[in-house]
């Protein structure tokens, strides 16, 4: 078999496959993307494939969940390859579910950087020399600066797997790519820069500790001070920042039940206008008495997590006509909260639009109850948001407060109903519900 032969012979097996990441064309963007934008594209297939570099015009759009954040939001990305580069170069048809997308979206204007998305690992039989289906990627980022950000579309590749794995890098010929959608940042209360370190994590009773900081006001008198749990100590002192908002200075921790040091301005600590705590442990050095002995033992602090009974869920079918209530019930979250100390924790979810043939759903039109219980012996009691609308802002589905000791086992659930109208076209539609524990 010679060359040429062997070249068209793992073209035919491979080389739609390795072309996948140039796909595009059916299936139009997401609804609120405000612009679908045109920019050179190299691709290159793997060398096995036998198939040359490809230069050509790929057409894109971008959307985002928040077109008007504020300064500290979090706003999810969605960037859609509407028309890629080229087709299926062979009468090869390739199956279902093998491509997944990763690419990057470029920041622009009042804030600058890159956003990594990704895509699921799901695209609809191609047949031979026909068109790839579009396919899009998700991501977040968090809004850093008030002002136009504007949101450019970037290199991607495709990841395949069909009969080998393989990759397909695609970049900007001429980056950056057009502007695809421009949000405006909004400002917000202040971000607190404000930081400590320790130069010493433990010492005797009434042994110094030297506190250093940053990002405090220009010349303010900073409090240093001890911290039993969230209750301030009687060891405090202070110190004025420098020019830059730089502090150092000496602390004398005389409490034995210390467990942090905080530093900030005004006269009670508060998380705006501080910072800490920084983890300080006295060492207790009382003289053991004569025919004793002094035991001691250590609780590591542990994580919190989540983890779930299964990743979907079936709803009932509808009437076309009719419509009318899709309902079912979420997989019950476990949530363990084993950190120790005072914070609560926050589990919410958002949804994205139902998509299905050629139409969509609202995610609005998702409402669900939520509902959640406690282990017996957990330190918190968990509470359970309350029944709503669940949409792309998202929606609480349980919680626990902050307290003086928090911590425990629990389990969040919700009953699911989807509103669906009357005449939405016959087909099965889906959507993602992302939880998210913090």
């Amino acid at each position: 078999m010679g060359p040429i032969t062997r070249r068209r012979r793992w073209a035919s097996l491979l080389g739609a496959t390795a072309l996948a990441v140039t796909a595009g064309g059916a299936l139009a963007c997401p609804a609120n993307a405000s612009t679908n934008v045109d920019f050179a594209t190299h691709c290159i297939p793997p060398a096995v494939a036998g198939i040359p570099p490809i230069d050509g015009t790929t057409t894109a759009a971008i959307s985002v969940d928040n077109t008007a954040p504020k300064v500290g939001d979090n706003v999810t990305v969605t960037y859609t390859v509407v028309k890629p580069a080229a087709s299926n170069p062979t009468a090869l048809a390739l199956p279902a579910d093998i491509m997944t997308p990763t690419g990057k979206i470029t920041l622009g204007g009042a804030q600058t950087g890159s956003i990594t998305v990704a895509g699921p690992k799901k695209n609809d039989p191609v047949p031979g020399n026909g068109a790839f289906p579009s396919f899009s990627m998700t991501g977040t980022f968090k809004v850093t600066t008030a002002g136009s950000i504007t949101l450019s579309p970037g290199d991607y590749n495709i990841h395949t797997s069909y009969i080998l794995e393989l990759d397909t890098p695609c970049t900007v010929t001429n980056p950056p790519a057009p502007v695809s959608e421009t949000i405006t940042a909004q400002d917000t209360t202040p971000v607190n820069n404000r930081a400590i370190t320790l130069r010493t994590a433990s010492g005797n009773p009434g042994a110094s500790v030297t506190v250093d900081g940053t990002g405090f006001t220009a010349g303010a008198t900073v409090t240093l001070a001890g911290r039993s749990g969230d209750t301030q100590t009687a060891d405090t002192a202070t110190v004025t920042a420098d020019a830059n908002g730089n502090i150092s200075g000496p602390l004398v921790v005389n409490d034995k039940t210390t467990t942090g040091v905080v530093a900030y301005e005004g006269s009670v600590y508060s998380a705006a206008l501080g910072a800490g705590p920084a983890a300080y442990t006295v060492i207790d050095n009382t003289p053991i008495p004569a025919g004793s002995q002094k035991l001691t033992t250590t609780v590591n602090a542990g994580t919190l997590s989540m983890s779930q009974d299964g990743d979907s869920v079936a709803l009932s079918a509808v009437n076309f006509g009719t419509g009318g209530a899709s309902t079912g019930a979420l997989r019950t979250v476990h949530v363990k909260d084993f950190r120790g100390g005072p914070a609560g924790w926050s589990l919410t979810g958002k949804v994205t639009d139902f998509t299905g043939p050629g139409a969509k759903i609202d995610a609005k039109n998702l409402s669900w109850t939520p509902a959640c219980a406690t282990k017996t012996g957990s330190p918190s009691t968990c509470q359970a948001g309350s029944a709503g609308t669940v949409g792309t802002s998202g929606a609480t589905l349980a919680s626990t407060p902050n307290g003086t000791v928090t911590g425990g086992e629990f389990t969040a659930d919700a009953g699911l109903s989807l509103d669906v109208p009357a005449f939405t076209p016959v087909g099965t539609y889906s959507a993602v519900l992302t939880l998210t524990l913090s």
